[in-house]
């Protein structure tokens, strides 16, 4: 079968042959039509553990052995995945898609929806509270700006650092600000002061780093903030009197059974119908695995996406 296969630690992926799944006990075979990419399957290709080669993990749509569309995490039975014609997924990381849903949909309502509303829900948001999303422009942050306003946000902001993805955030309403982060932290914690109309109440930070120390200068007394990631750095210089009054929590949004994963997902897909959610994605052929690859690692500002079956 035709496959995007990693050929060693650090190698990008190679569009090529390689060999097909066998059906087996506890595992679903399925024919693959859409595959998605994520920061985590970057990181993940690449981690201790991991033999070649293989192929890209990823999310996908696809049909089971009885020809029913099914949506499938990034836990494909190794070497296998989801860039590739077919892949070998645990039967409890199988979830049917409903026929409204679209693939790019069921897709992006996985990894980085969850991702997403998890903090957020944590966050318990009061009716008419600001709400910062840091790092904001990838598929999570678009998803998270719009979560919070469904679960009642006043006011929610973008901070990121391409002014270009920022603007289009704003130009679509999925923002009602934003703030380009320019890596000089005063200028920084000044922007984040002037957009937070008095103070933000939660921050979702995906990127740590000095990025979420600049906005905790932002938050009001009661204000919570959220991290899910740490692109801009693990570590932090804390001044602790920053922190005064203020709740700072670690969260890890994977970390669930598949049932509660999926019963998630599944009220995820109605709320994406419900609200006409927006996500931007950019589509590759099948075949530019390796581009597609590239600018993941880039920073799309978008859901990667390919179409493996026409």
């Amino acid at each position: 079968m035709r496959a995007a296969v990693i050929s060693e630690r650090g190698a990008p992926p190679v569009v090529g042959e390689f060999r097909e799944p066998e059906p087996c006990e506890g595992a679903v075979l399925i024919d693959v039509d859409t595959a998605g990419l994520g920061g985590w399957d970057v990181l993940g290709a690449y981690r201790l553990g991991v033999e070649y080669p293989c192929v890209i993990r990823g999310e996908g749509v696809g049909r089971n052995p009885e020809g029913r569309r099914v949506y499938f995490g990034e836990r494909s039975v190794l070497p296998f995945g989801a860039w590739a014609e077919k892949t070998l997924v645990p039967a409890e990381e199988v979830w049917t898609v409903p026929d409204h849903v679209d693939d790019k949909t069921a897709i992006s309502m996985g990894i980085a929806a969850t991702g997403a509303i998890v903090p957020l829900e944590k966050a318990n948001i009061q009716p008419g509270e600001n709400v910062l999303v840091l790092g904001a422009t990838g598929t999570l942050g678009q998803i998270a700006l719009q979560l919070a306003r469904y679960l009642g946000a006043g006011k929610v902001v973008a901070a990121a650092r391409s002014e270009d993805a920022l603007n289009r955030l704003k130009a679509t309403g999925v923002a009602d600000d934003v703030v380009c982060l320019r890596g000089n932290a005063a200028e920084d914690v000044a922007a984040l002061k002037e957009a937070s109309n008095g103070g933000f109440d939660v921050v979702l930070d995906l990127v740590c780093g000095q990025p979420m120390l600049n906005a905790l200068k932002a938050t009001r007394w009661g204000a919570r903030i959220m991290t899910i990631g740490t692109g801009a750095g693990r570590k932090i210089e804390l001044d602790m009197g920053d922190l005064l009054f203020r709740n700072l929590s670690t969260i890890g949004t994977g970390q669930r059974p598949p049932a509660d994963r999926r019963a998630i997902w599944e009220r995820l897909l109605g709320i994406a119908q419900e609200r006409k959610m927006i996500v931007d994605y950019v589509d590759y052929p099948f075949e530019q695995a390796a581009e597609a690859w590239a600018a993941q690692i880039s920073g799309p500002h978008a859901k990667v996406t390919a179409r493996i079956r026409s």
